[in-house]
């Protein structure tokens, strides 16, 4: 698990415009939460511009990502990060027209109550093969964004290690501690780190 928390920091610390990592903790919360990477947008968003959702999206696929370099497995503990980063790429391509396959075109269907739909007989708002599309487009975001944080990690798998060793004695660490073991001082982002 402190792989998995210390993947989703170092993503989030390695690529510009994602909300700064306050803590990173493995001590479980709730019933499925077995740790947490907690970060803390800055200021009030009601835009984000398309490169901030792939990192979000890469962000998000940090701890699976960890997982598979450090013990060349994967587990179940992806699962709401998978959930997540494919919400965002999904709203990407048919919700703000930002695939240049499927191109500027809203294809998300009016959210209505489900009671007005009842009786209503179900029919597709575009093609099948349309949705093919849409569903291909889907899983080439995650696949990009999946393969940048292997990359990201694979790069700096010693940091991962250290940064375990740390998390696992202390059960959490905090943002300027993972910051001092990246040598990052303050709020500056380190060149080595941004693709």
């Amino acid at each position: 698990m402190a792989y998995h928390e210390l993947g989703h920091a170092l993503v989030a610390l390695s690529l510009p415009g994602t909300d700064p990592v306050q803590k990173i903790s493995i001590i479980p919360r709730g019933i499925a939460a077995l740790g947490y990477t907690m970060q803390v947008p800055t200021e009030d968003r009601f835009l984000m511009k398309k490169t901030e959702l792939l990192n979000k999206i890469a962000t998000l696929l940090g701890g699976r990502a960890a997982e598979e370099i450090v013990f060349g497995d994967i587990s179940t503990g992806a699962h709401n990060d998978l959930s997540k980063a494919t919400d965002i790429a999904r709203s990407m391509v048919k919700e703000y027209g930002m695939s240049a396959t499927i191109g500027q075109v809203y294809f998300s269907r009016e959210k209505r109550p489900l009671f007005l739909e009842a009786g209503m007989p179900a029919g597709g708002e575009y093609s099948e093969a349309t949705a093919e599309m849409i569903d291909k487009e889907i899983k080439e975001l995650i696949s990009v964004q999946y393969k940048r944080a292997l990359d990201i990690l694979q790069e700096k798998k010693d940091v991962m290690d250290k940064g375990s060793e740390v998390l696992l004695e202390k059960e959490k660490i905090d943002g300027e501690e993972l910051k001092a073991l990246l040598g990052i001082k303050g709020d500056q982002a380190p060149k080595s780190l941004n693709p």
